[in-house]
C-alpha cells in the first residue's frame, strides 16, 4: 500500500512504530526520596488485606537537580537617597546568564514576597549565585541597593522527604569594596534539590525566563480536577388553566425547559380542555456547584414560526432531591407561572395576585446513579456514577512518569524561526494533569510523576502534547503548524493507554510517535517518551470486576437512547470545557476539547473505509477456517482428511468429548499464544486508520467545516461520490434482507409448492430421526459432508436450489 504523499511505506511505517526506551528511573533516587506532594484524587486505598499502599515515590522519572533560592522577606530598608521617601524595592536573583526577578512594591520598607527560583544544574554558567536588592525607578536605571553572593560549593542539598531548609537572614553588602556592609537585611534560604521538592511545582524556572507577566503562571505544572457532573431528570406531566392570547382557538401548547445553554421542548398537544398533559421526561446536564436555573415556559405554537409565552417560572437547581437508585420515588410538586402579555411582562408594572393562575406539573430530581460520560465511550477513562456513595474501592494505582519528548516540529514563529513551547497534559478520570511549559527546545525534559487511583482497569488514560501560545510578551505570537490563530494552543499529538492492556507491578519505557492527520496527510510531530506502571491493590476485587457491568446500573435499568446520549455527553464536555477553562492558570477550551474527542462522531470516509475493513478482519479467522474445512472435504491432504475422519468417528461414538475437547482446544491456543503476546502497549496505528493510503480529497472532506465551507462544485462531487458508496451498502443490505424473507417464507405460503414441499420434508425428517439413533445420523451427514470429490457434483447442492428460489418481499419495493 502506497502512501497518499508519495513516502516510501516502508520507511514511513517504521517511523511510527514505538520504540523501547532505557531511561535511569529511580536508580539514583535516595532510599525514602518520596515525590512532590501529590496525592491521587478520591478515597482511601485498600490492599489485598485491607492494609495501607505505601506513598508513591519519585522513581519513575530521571532525576534532575536544580538550585533552588527562596526569597522571603527584607527589612530595614535604607529610603531613597534623594526623595528621602521609602524606596520601591525588589529582588533579582542571577546565575550567569540568568536573571529571575520578585515583584516590586512600592514604598515598602519591609517587604514579603516569598518567591522560589529555581535555576537548571544542567545550565549552570557560574559558580556563584548573586541575589541584589534594588530599587525600582520609573524614569531611567534602577537603584542597586546591595547584594547578597553565595559560592554554589558551599550551597546544601536537600531531598524530601526531609524538612525544608529554613531561611535565614543575611546583611547585604555593598558592590564594591570588600566586606563593605549597608542597612538592610534579606531573609534567604538556598538550596540543591531536585524536581521532587516540594517548591518545584510553584517554582519560577530558569527554563522559562524569557516569560513575563500573566504567562508566567501558563507555564507551571498544575493539577485540575473535572466538574462534579449530575444529569437531572425533569419528568414534565401536565398544566392546568392556560389561557391562550388569542380567543376562539384551541391553543397548541408545548413546554420549553432551559438550564444554561442546554433547551429542550415536549411535543405539541392541542388543548382542547385548557389542561394539556404531556408525562414526557427532559434530561439535562449541570456541574456543581449549581449555577444555572432551570427554566420552564410553556408556549402556544401559534404558526410554525411564531409561539406566545403563556407563562414562565425559574426554579433553581438546589430545589430538587438527588436520588441514589431507581426505587426511591420522586414526589411531584406543582409551580405557578408567571402570566405575560402579548408583548411579555411590563416592565416596572407590580405583579398582581391572580386568582386562577396557570400552573405546571412537574417531577424532577437529580441522578445520582449514573455516570455522565464527558468522553468518547470507545476511550472512557472513569465509570463511577456520580454519588460518591456509590463508589466501590479501588483496585489499582496509575503511575506515570511524563518524561519529555525528542524531535518536535516547529509550531509557530519567534524572533524569525521556528519554535515550540511545549507542555504535556494527561487526564484519567476527573483527575487533569499539567507539566510545565519548556520554553524554546524541540526536545523537552520534563521528568514529571503523577498518580491515579483507579477504580476499574478497563479504563483508557489520553495524554497529548501542546503548543503553549500564551507566554505573554510576543513569546506566543505567530501561526501555529496547522495554520489556526495564534490565540488558541496547538495540536502536538496525542497517545492512548488502555489500562488493560497493561501486566501488574511492570514498567513500561516507551517512545510513544506523536501522529496527527493534517490536511496533507499523515505527519509525525515528535516521539513522547513515558514511563508506565500499573500497580494492583486488590486482586480479588480486580477479577470480580470482570464479571460487572462496564457502567453503573442505572444506564442498564432505566436506559437513555443512542441520540439522548450523543447530546448530553456534548453538552457534559461542553461544561466541562467551560469549568476548566475559569481555572488559573485555564486548561483551555481547545485542549480539553482534543482531549475528549469531540469532533470524533464527524463523518469521515478514511474512518468509514477503516471500521470496513476492522470489521471484514473479524471474519478473517473464521474464513481461513472454512477454506480449511473446505480442503478437508475436497481431499487436498489424504492425511488430514484421514484424521478428521478418525475424529469425527470418536466425538460421533462419544458425544460426551466434543465441549470438552472445544474447551481444551481453546486452552491449547491461549497457551500458544502467550508466548507470542505484545510486550507493549498499543499505540496509534497509521495502516489500520488507513491514514497512509487516504485520499487528497478524502482528507480535505475530513477537515471540512459543519456546515461545510467549500465551493458548490466540490461539495456537488462529494455528494455524488457519497451516494455511491451509500448505493453499493444499500445493495448489501437488500440482498441480506432477502435472505432472511427467503427463510421466512419457508412457512408462510407464499409460494404453496415450495412450502408444501417444506412441510412434507419436515415431516419425513421427523420421522427418520425419531428411528433412527442421533449417532447414526450424525455419523452418516459427517460423512456426506467429508465425501471424496469423485461423488461431488460441480453443480450447486439441491438445498441451495431450493432457497434460491423462494420468494422474498424484493418483489414489492417500488
Amino acid at each position: 500500500m502506497s502512501g497518499g504523499g508519495g513516502h516510501q511505506h516502508d520507511a514511513h511505517h517504521e517511523d511510527f512504530q514505538l520504540k523501547d526506551t532505557n531511561p535511569l528511573l529511580g536508580e539514583q533516587w535516595p532510599k525514602g526520596a518520596a515525590g512532590p506532594a501529590r496525592p491521587a484524587i478520591g478515597g482511601g486505598i485498600a490492599g489485598w488485606l485491607g492494609m495501607e499502599k505505601p506513598s508513591s515515590t519519585y522513581d519513575l522519572v530521571e532525576q534532575m537537580f536544580f538550585l533552588y533560592v527562596r526569597v522571603v522577606k527584607a527589612k530595614d530598608l535604607p529610603p531613597n537617597p534623594i526623595t528621602g521617601s521609602p524606596m520601591d524595592p525588589y529582588v533579582e536573583v542571577k546565575l550567569g546568564n540568568y536573571k529571575g526577578t520578585t515583584k516590586h512594591y512600592d514604598r515598602r520598607a519591609n517587604p514579603e514576597w516569598d518567591q522560589v527560583f529555581a535555576f537548571s544544574k544542567a545550565r549552570v554558567q557560574s559558580n556563584l549565585v548573586e541575589v541584589y536588592l534594588k530599587d525600582r525607578e520609573m524614569l531611567g536605571r534602577d537603584d542597586y541597593v546591595g547584594k547578597v553572593v553565595f559560592d554554589l560549593a558551599e550551597v546544601p542539598t536537600r531531598v524530601p522527604p526531609d524538612s525544608p531548609l529554613a531561611p535565614q537572614w543575611y546583611r547585604l553588602e555593598e558592590r564594591r569594596g570588600e566586606g563593605g556592609k549597608v542597612r538592610g537585611e534579606l531573609m534567604l534560604a538556598v538550596w540543591i534539590g531536585t524536581q521532587a521538592d516540594e517548591a518545584f511545582p510553584e517554582a519560577w524556572h530558569s527554563d522559562a525566563a524569557t516569560v513575563r507577566g500573566e504567562g508566567v503562571a501558563s507555564v507551571r505544572s498544575k493539577a485540575y480536577v473535572s466538574p462534579k457532573l449530575w444529569y437531572i431528570r425533569v419528568n414534565v406531566i401536565e398544566a392546568q388553566d392556560v389561557q391562550p392570547q388569542s380567543r376562539g382557538r384551541a391553543p397548541e401548547v408545548f413546554v420549553k425547559a432551559q438550564v444554561g445553554n442546554q433547551i429542550l421542548k415536549t411535543s405539541v398537544v392541542a388543548a382542547a380542555t385548557l389542561n394539556p398533559r404531556w408525562n414526557e421526561d427532559l434530561v439535562f446536564v449541570v456541574a456543581e456547584p449549581f449555577e444555572e436555573q432551570l427554566v420552564l415556559t410553556v408556549e402556544d405554537r401559534v404558526t410554525s414560526r411564531k409561539d406566545d409565552l403563556l407563562g414562565r417560572v425559574a426554579l433553581p437547581l438546589t430545589l430538587f432531591e438527588k436520588r441514589l437508585d431507581h426505587r426511591p420515588f420522586v414526589q411531584s410538586r406543582w409551580f405557578d407561572l408567571e402570566k405575560f402579555g402579548i408583548g411579555g411582562a411590563i416592565e416596572g408594572e407590580t405583579r398582581r395576585e391572580l386568582r386562577f393562575a396557570s400552573r405546571v406539573h412537574v417531577r424532577a430530581c437529580l441522578e445520582g446513579a449514573y455516570h455522565v460520560m464527558d468522553e468518547s465511550t470507545m476511550y472512557i477513562s472513569d465509570t463511577r456514577p456520580t454519588a460518591r456513595q456509590l463508589w466501590k474501592p479501588a483496585v489499582g494505582v496509575l503511575e506515570v512518569g511524563i518524561l519529555g519528548a525528542a524531535g518536535l516540529q516547529p509550531m509557530k514563529n519567534r524572533d524569525g524561526r521556528g519554535t515550540t513551547d511545549s507542555y504535556c497534559v494527561a487526564k484519567y478520570g476527573q483527575k487533569w494533569v499539567r507539566t510545565r511549559t519548556m520554553v524554546g527546545t524541540f526536545s523537552p525534559t520534563w521528568n514529571e510523576q503523577y498518580t491515579w487511583e483507579v477504580f476499574d482497569p478497563s479504563t483508557v488514560i489520553t495524554i497529548g502534547v501542546f503548543d503553549n501560545c500564551h507566554l505573554g510578551n510576543g513569546n506566543g505570537n505567530g501561526n501555529n503548524g496547522g495554520g489556526g490563530p495564534p490565540a488558541r494552543d496547538s495540536r502536538i499529538g496525542k497517545i492512548r493507554i488502555r489500562l488493560s492492556t497493561l501486566e501488574t507491578d511492570r514498567v513500561y519505557t516507551h517512545a510513544y510517535p506523536l501522529i496527527v492527520l493534517q490536511p496533507s496527510g499523515v505527519k509525525k510531530m515528535g516521539e513522547l517518551r513515558l514511563a508506565v506502571r500499573f500497580t494492583c491493590l486488590s486482586l480479588m476485587n480486580m477479577v470480580h470486576l470482570y464479571t460487572q457491568p462496564l457502567l453503573p446500573r442505572m444506564h442498564y435499568l432505566h436506559p437513555f437512547t443512542v441520540t439522548q446520549l450523543d447530546a448530553l455527553r456534548y453538552q457534559a464536555m461542553s461544561i466541562v470545557a467551560a469549568r476548566l477553562g475559569r481555572a488559573e492558570p485555564p486548561l483551555r477550551r481547545e485542549v480539553v476539547e482534543y482531549m475528549l474527542d469531540v469532533e470524533s462522531h464527524m463523518w469521515s470516509m478514511r474512518r468509514s473505509k477503516a471500521n470496513f475493513f476492522r470489521a471484514v478482519s473479524l471474519f478473517s479467522g473464521a474464513a481461513a477456517a472454512a477454506r480449511w474445512f473446505a480442503d478437508v472435504c475436497h481431499w487436498k491432504n489424504v492425511a488430514t482428511t484421514a484424521l478428521v475422519h478418525i475424529l469425527l468417528l470418536i466425538l460421533v461414538w462419544y458425544p460426551e468429548l466434543i465441549l470438552p475437547t472445544v474447551f481444551l482446544y481453546m486452552f491449547m491456543i491461549g497457551l500458544w499464544n502467550y508466548r507470542r503476546r505484545t510486550r507493549h502497549p498499543p499505540h496509534m496505528d497509521t495502516k489500520m486508520s488507513w491514514a497512509e493510503a487516504v485520499h487528497p480529497d478524502e482528507l480535505d472532506e475530513e477537515f471540512d467545516t459543519f456546515p461545510t465551507s467549500r465551493q458548490q462544485d466540490v461539495v456537488y462531487m462529494r455528494y455524488d461520490r457519497l451516494r455511491s458508496v451509500a448505493g453499493r451498502i444499500q445493495t448489501v443490505v437488500g440482498d441480506m434482507a432477502t435472505q432472511g424473507e427467503r427463510l421466512q417464507s419457508l412457512l408462510s405460503w407464499r409460494d404453496p409448492r415450495a412450502t408444501c414441499l417444506f412441510v412434507i420434508l419436515c415431516l419425513l425428517a421427523a420421522v427418520v430421526l425419531y428411528v433412527t439413533p442421533f449417532r447414526v445420523v450424525a455419523l452418516v451427514a459427517g460423512l456426506y459432508l467429508l465425501r471424496h470429490p469423485r461423488f461431488r457434483s460441480r453443480l450447486p447442492a439441491v438445498p441451495s436450489n431450493f432457497f434460491r428460489r423462494l420468494p422474498s418481499r424484493a418483489d414489492s419495493m417500488l
